[in-house]
């Protein structure tokens, strides 16, 4: 009787097993011998599948999130007060900050312009590299003010992949005055450039000012462009966007100008170094002082350390107008009072001119038009040719000449002030400009001794013409 009630027990299930529908499930199975993944079936598998479906919507949403944009069929509004307050100082926030990195792209296709660089607002000034499809044989660098524009072209400088900014330190060489048709197309876009700061807050947009969207941190306002200049008319542009900040600060600008098609102007607003204007555009603006009794006693022994040298090498560069970019080398003797040199024109890239300066006095003849003015000039022929002169007809380049040559005057102290410390290669220099009895200003570059290496003369066309002097023994005019 015992036996057989032990038999039923062993018969029944024990107490510690789990019902099937609750028990692990095993991953020993002939997968292992097959090299397949075990597989997976009942509750396991379903939520592996709630939390596929819950991971795919999680990144779904994250993607849309980051490639949010606004949505072009959301309508526009009038823009709130805070929103016309913060438009209206766009312009002083940017003369307030002085500086910016600049990339401005104009046109689409073969005609697009790129230009990118830096703008001084404070100066004002335009430091850019000039590229894209649509400069042709102008690419390079340039630099502008309101009134000037330079355009050092390098067209045979490989292209970079990408517009990229230029040099910080420009070259000192081959820059230009620009003009037609290159300065007809640039002009209007550095006019916008310039436009964007003013010292004071604009008046209200008014009521075609509208809000368009919210991107990038800023708000997407329509309203019209801003002029040129004080009490010039507005420019003529349509669908002018301006994406302003909670600062008041710009970040973008899109506009469609005539003749020009799309522009687009981004800032980036912590690029902002300082920026160095070429010596065409009177270099750096420094911070002019009278002359100390050391410096005043240098200017004062600049007559007599020209007449103990007699001559020197003289290197003239004259940006004179945008037809009339010459440089030229050769010899100023003062104490014969003349000048001779060869000079090139860089528009006229196969002309050479020889100069002669004598009291007061300035002619020229032409060279055989078989040089290449895209090499450095050469000095002048010895001796000096007899015939076919004639009367040159710049009068910026007799001025300049004349003020090279009247050094060896007594400059008129109490108008003398000194501008800045320079380097000319190695040599550090004062920078002394002095009002000239016909009113107009000089610069000489003294050295400690007093000597000058370079003078400098405003010209017409709004830049500096320069002699450069180099002071040894050698032939003379």
């Amino acid at each position: 009787m015992e036996s057989s009630a032990r038999t039923r027990r062993s018969r029944r299930t024990p107490r510690h097993r789990l019902p099937p529908h609750t028990r692990p499930i095993s991953t020993t199975s002939d997968d292992t011998q097959t090299g397949q993944f075990p597989r997976v079936t009942g509750r396991r598998l379903t939520i592996l599948r709630t939390l596929a479906s819950v991971a795919l919507l999680a990144a779904t949403a994250l993607v849309l999130g980051l490639s949010w944009v606004p949505d072009p069929t959301e309508p526009s509004r009038p823009p709130t007060a805070d929103e016309q307050t913060r438009l209206a100082a766009v312009r002083v926030t940017n003369y307030r900050d002085l500086r910016a990195g600049v990339h401005l792209t104009a046109g689409t296709g073969a005609a697009r312009t790129d230009l990118v660089g830096w703008v001084d607002w404070s100066r004002p000034l335009l430091y850019l590299d000039l590229g894209g499809p649509g400069v042709d044989a102008q690419r390079g660098l340039l630099q502008a003010t309101p009134a000037v524009l330079l355009l050092r072209p390098d067209p045979t400088t490989p292209v970079p992949p990408a517009p990229a900014p230029p040099p910080l330190v420009p070259p000192a060489d081959g820059w230009r005055l620009a003009g037609p048709p290159a300065a007809d197309r640039l002009r209007p876009l550095l006019d916008l450039l310039f436009a964007l700061a003013t010292d004071r807050v604009d008046p209200p947009a008014g009521e075609t000012a509208r809000w368009i969207a919210s991107a990038d941190g800023a708000d997407v306002l329509a309203a019209g462009l801003p002029p040129a200049q004080p009490g010039a008319p507005t420019p003529p542009a349509t669908e002018v966007h301006w994406w302003v900040d909670r600062e008041a600060r710009l970040h973008r600008l899109e506009a469609q100008l005539p003749d020009l098609g799309p522009v687009s102007v981004r800032l980036n607003r912590a690029d902002r170094p300082s920026l160095r204007p070429v010596a065409a555009l009177g270099g750096q603006a420094g911070t002019p002082r009278p002359l100390n009794t050391a410096e005043r006693r240098r200017l004062a022994s600049l007559p007599t350390q020209l007449r103990a040298a007699r001559e020197a090498r003289a290197t003239l560069t004259a940006p004179l107008g945008s037809a009339t970019n010459l440089r030229g080398t050769g010899w100023i003797n003062w104490s014969r009072r003349s000048a001779y040199l060869a000079v090139d024109d860089l528009d006229s890239p196969r002309r050479r001119t020889l100069l002669r300066h004598e009291r007061g006095r300035t002619t020229q003849t032409e060279l055989p038009a078989t040089v290449n003015a895209s090499v450095d000039p050469v000095l002048p022929p010895l001796p000096v040719p007899t015939a076919g002169w004639e009367p040159a007809p710049d009068a910026g380049l007799t001025a300049l000449l004349d003020a090279a040559l009247s050094a060896t005057t007594p400059a008129e102290a109490s108008t003398a002030r000194r501008i800045r410390s320079d380097l000319l290669g190695d040599t550090e220099l004062d920078v002394v400009e002095v009002v000239a009895a016909a009113g107009e200003p000089i610069r000489y570059w003294l050295d400690r001794s007093g000597l000058p290496h370079r003078l400098q003369l405003p010209t017409a066309a709004g830049t500096w013409a320069q002699v450069d002097l180099t002071f040894e023994d050698g032939a003379a005019s």
